[in-house]
């Protein structure tokens, strides 16, 4: 009966749409022997490097990480976490976990007051806001399993950058100076990033600190980072601001090897990231109950495609905040969420007449959406080995305390856990029991770090920043590709939309949709809101001559090399 339903549904929106433009054509970055595609130029320019000089995809991802943290430290970084999807050229794919986990110390309740309410702005500001980074260890475990080059070689890069300086783009001055109140605030008075007068394009910063931080990693591996002389900064910097990570939290920090999330979407094979990301299962979910519907025909951004693309949002959003956490600490319900029945039961109700109010779906009151800062990279070797990587510190410049002595920032991460069940973290997304603090429990994410096959074959790699716009962003691109038959760099530059199921509210890039659009979706009961920008999405398309098409976003000063 529900199968019936959704047939009615689907025969009902091919009758009523009409083929909407697409953007202007244009192809990126073309290379045959190997591509990068990073945040930033200089970064991108390091994995290039590497794959020049014989390094595989994981050398280079290994490369690419710590330069980004030298170049792009508002998300780039050695004192957050993150997750890598790779794909041997053999086909053989997996993920590593390298997400940031609460201290050994943490408890519950440790952001509430005597009164069980949420002390402001304390997960997300200051040393109590950090959980134990693990992206150096996470890099250590890929190079271990799959690098070709030396280690030293690796961070070579990286310790030349931060010790001779780089030349910072509007971008970065920009970031800079937003910052500078909370820098003074959590910061000694001669913090490397404070400047009076303030930073302008064009401006070089040197970062000694880091440069010896980095030299020591590159010389020890993960003993540089989490033993000896940085765990020490690490451990000084707590106890200065009462923070909470310690020498035990350090010892005890493992990235874990895990098996990706799977799926199929009109034939192409879906590899993604499994809890405590919730961007695989999310991924899965929207992919396969899209399919049941003629995107391709509809077009993009039409009042069809954006209706049946916002409802299918809400619903997975929803089963988001109730049923996904850290796998190591709860029973994440990963099969029951991305099956073909769960699904067409959970879009059986979508009217193609009138928008669902999100308090129909699930209850629960958000009012918020915040901008966040990840970082995505995308890595594809002239064998197709291919890496897809996304980075966070959480908030722009994390908890915005630089480890003074080690020249790095630490991460805000723990503001992703549900510091109170049922209330929603900065980037007005609800959780429930399944992601409350627990000791070593890591916090659940929305970075979706992304390989799509064809025919057994490498297709796309793909990933975003952005908060809670990263699973979306994804899907988007994805459909992009597929649906509408667009190129790398085509699919990447094509307005987005956002919905999260609460706030209740639909999200458009400037300029996404049409007036008429607007007018026809502000008929079904939409509440619309614009914004400048909508993720930041760095991939990498297979062409059909096996050559490799970069796809940087433009919304940022993300770049492609190939070669």
């Amino acid at each position: 009966m529900l199968r019936y339903l959704f047939l009615l549904l689907i025969l009902y929106w091919s009758c009523t749409s009409s083929r909407h433009n697409l953007p202007d054509a244009v192809v990126g970055e073309v290379g045959s022997n190997g591509m990068i595609v990073t945040a930033n130029p200089v970064a991108s320019e390091v994995g290039a490097r590497i794959l020049q000089q014989g390094g595989n995809a994981w050398d280079a991802a290994v490369a690419v990480q710590f330069a980004l943290a030298v170049v792009y430290p508002v998300a780039g970084n050695i004192g957050g976490g993150g997750f890598a999807v790779y794909r041997s050229a053999d086909g053989t794919s997996g993920s590593l976990d390298f997400r940031e986990k609460a201290s050994v110390h943490a408890g519950r309740d440790m952001y509430l007051d005597q009164d069980g309410n949420i002390i402001d702005r304390l997960s997300l500001e200051g040393h109590l806001a950090a959980g134990v980074p693990g992206v150096v260890d996470g890099m250590v475990r890929l190079h271990e399993r799959f690098g070709s080059l030396p280690w030293e070689e690796l961070l070579a890069p990286s310790v030349e950058i931060a010790n001779s300086g780089y030349v910072l783009t509007e971008q970065d001055a920009h970031n800079y100076n937003r910052a500078q109140q909370l820098f003074k605030k959590f910061n000694s008075p001669d913090m490397l990033f404070i400047k009076e007068e303030g930073w302008e394009k064009g401006d070089t910063l040197f970062q000694p600190d880091l440069a010896a931080t980095m030299s020591r990693i590159r010389d020890r591996g993960r003993a540089g980072f989490y033993d000896g002389e940085t765990a020490e900064f690490i451990i000084d910097e707590m106890q200065r601001g009462n923070g909470m990570i310690s020498q035990e939290d350090l010892d005890r920090y493992e990235a874990q090897w895990r098996d990706p999330v799977k799926g199929n979407y009109r034939g192409h094979g879906i590899i993604s990231m499994p809890p405590p990301s919730s961007g695989g299962i999310a991924l899965v979910q929207l992919l396969k109950s899209a399919e049941a519907f003629p995107i391709g025909k509809w077009g993009l951004n039409t009042v069809s495609t954006v209706h049946v693309l916002t409802e299918i949002e809400k619903r997975v959003y929803a089963d988001r905040a109730t049923f996904l956490g850290d796998p190591d600490h709860y029973d994440v319900p990963q099969e029951m969420l991305i099956s073909d029945d769960y699904l067409a039961q959970r879009m059986a109700d979508i009217d193609p007449k009138r928008t669902t109010p999100s308090q129909e779906i699930k209850e629960g009151k958000v009012d918020i959406i915040e901008s966040v800062e990840t970082t995505h990279f995308s890595v594809v070797d002239k064998d197709q080995n291919a890496v897809s990587i996304t980075t966070t510190l959480n908030s722009y410049f994390g908890c915005k305390v630089i480890v003074s002595g080690a020249g790095f920032f630490l991460n805000n991460e723990m503001d992703d856990f549900s510091v109170k069940a049922g209330v929603p973290n900065q980037f007005g997304l609800l959780g429930s029991e399944a992601n409350e603090i627990q000791p070593e429990k890591r916090m659940l994410s929305s970075m979706t770090p992304t390989i799509v096959e064809k025919d057994g074959e490498l297709l796309m790699v793909v990933g975003s920043p952005g908060g809670s716009t990263i699973i979306t962003s994804v899907f988007q691109t994805i459909m992009n590709v597929v649906d509408h038959d667009m190129g790398m760099q085509q699919a990447v530059n094509a307005k987005r939309i956002h919905h999260q199921w609460l706030p209740d509210r639909l999200i458009i890039e400037d300029q996404a949709l049409s007036a008429k659009v607007l007018e026809e979706l502000e008929h079904k009961g939409y509440e619309i809101s614009s914004r400048g920008a909508i993720g930041r999405v760095d991939a990498v398309l297979v062409l059909p001559d096996g050559s490799l098409e970069g796809g940087a976003d433009p919304r940022g000063d993300d770049r492609a090399i190939g070669f």
